[in-house]
């Protein structure tokens, strides 16, 4: 079941519960009318009070009669014994109110609150009779996280499908060129050969990087539990970039404590931050033609400590309006030249990711021409 159909079901099963406990809830004060309704407001009061969705009852005029916590917090203009419709000002809630008074069924329906922020909810509207009184019963569920996760994944959707197909797009083109034109001529033949090479690997390490973000997720309320030493997994990043290293013209420099840092860590997660975060300044800060790799120990304000590993290139730095949306999936400062240097657009969400499920943190400052520095903190393992 979704967490949709699971907030509807809340709507549903509580105006059912009042429908079948009318005659108990309001049996005992029919003799009179008045303490009747004031009898059944307090009941209904007090079983709303505590439930965490906005609820409202209304009369069949459509005046507010009680409301809880949830419903004040969502409609602050809310006022006992005013028409509800001044405080939700939402045309289809109100329609289905009237619908409802006037010996209508439940009603469903879903809205959209623009300002001050996007928010999704549904609404159901359904009849109540407890005793004498009449009313007209609002749940609302807040949809806006469902909606949210919705989107990221047809975003995601999208995304990885056009980074797929612009690899296959080039594999099919070349084969086809050599397959016509190009068939005997073997320069030619050479190097579509190596481009296609280029990007067969690049669709591999992106779906090596689908796969792995999907691994990371799976197990994100998995937090590791083995202690391992972040000073040697980043000297073994280093020296298996340093390949690269030449190849850009870049000097690596990596300060170090002399005890250990050690965390509770997956040591293969481990690993492929740090290839992310020093590969990334390999390749996007070559034209400092350095990476800065500082280690160390923090001692924060509670008691606890934190292990900083703060990777810094001197190349051109990241304008300040794309730093908060770098960790997003396939976002890239610069689409030409990540797709030039190989990037999947995933390499900083991957670190995110692994962050998280070893309850640390990433932090990104840069300045355009002075370099970019991505910190990474992870909290000790003789704190936990």
């Amino acid at each position: 079941m979704s967490a949709a159909d699971e907030g509807g079901g809340v709507g549903r099963r509580l105006a059912g519960w009042f429908g079948r406990r009318a005659g108990q809830l309001a049996g005992p004060l029919a003799a009179d009318d008045e303490a009747s309704q004031h009898g059944a407001v307090a009941v209904v009061e007090a079983i709303i009070s505590g439930l965490p969705d906005p609820v409202i009852m209304l009369d069949r005029d459509g005046r507010a009669i009680v409301f809880n916590a949830g419903a004040a917090a969502l409609a602050p203009a809310l006022r006992r014994g005013d028409p509800a419709s001044i405080a939700l000002r939402v045309p289809e809630l109100v329609e289905a109110v009237r619908d409802v008074s006037a010996g209508g069924g439940v009603r469903r329906i879903e809205f959209a609150e623009r300002v001050p922020t996007e928010r999704h909810f549904e609404a159901f509207v359904s009849p109540i009779v407890l005793g004498s009184l009449h009313a007209v019963l609002i749940t609302l569920h807040d949809l806006t996280s469902i909606r949210r996760v919705e989107e990221m994944r047809a975003d995601f959707v999208a995304n990885a499908s056009h980074e797929l197909r612009t690899p296959l797009a080039a594999l099919a083109g070349f084969i086809e060129t050599m397959q016509g034109p190009a068939r005997d001529d073997v320069a030619a033949r050479d190097r579509f050969l190596g481009i296609m090479r280029e990007q067969a690997w690049r669709m591999a390490r992106l779906i090596d990087d689908l796969l792995s973000l999907s691994r990371i997720e799976l197990r994100a309320h998995m937090r590791p539990d083995t202690p391992v030493d972040l000073v040697p997994i980043v000297r073994q990043v280093v020296d298996g970039l340093q390949t690269l290293a030449q190849d850009r013209g870049v000097t690596v420099d990596v300060v170090a404590p002399a005890e250990p840092l050690k965390v509770l860590g997956d040591r293969d997660e481990l690993l492929r931050l740090f290839e992310n975060l020093i590969e990334n300044g390999l390749k996007y800060g070559a034209s400092g033609k350095r990476v800065d790799i500082t280690l160390a120990r923090l001692d924060a304000p509670d008691g606890k400590h934190e292990a900083s590993i703060a990777v810094r290139d001197y190349g051109p730095g990241i304008p300040a309006e794309h730093l908060p949306r770098l960790t997003e999936r396939f976002y890239r400062a610069d689409v030409a030249d990540s797709r030039a240097q190989g990037g999947t657009g995933l390499g900083l969400a991957l670190v995110k990711h692994i962050l998280n499920r070893h309850r640390g943190r990433l932090a990104i400052e840069s300045q355009i021409g002075k370099g970019a520095t991505f910190t990474a903190r992870l909290p000790f393992s003789e704190d936990y």
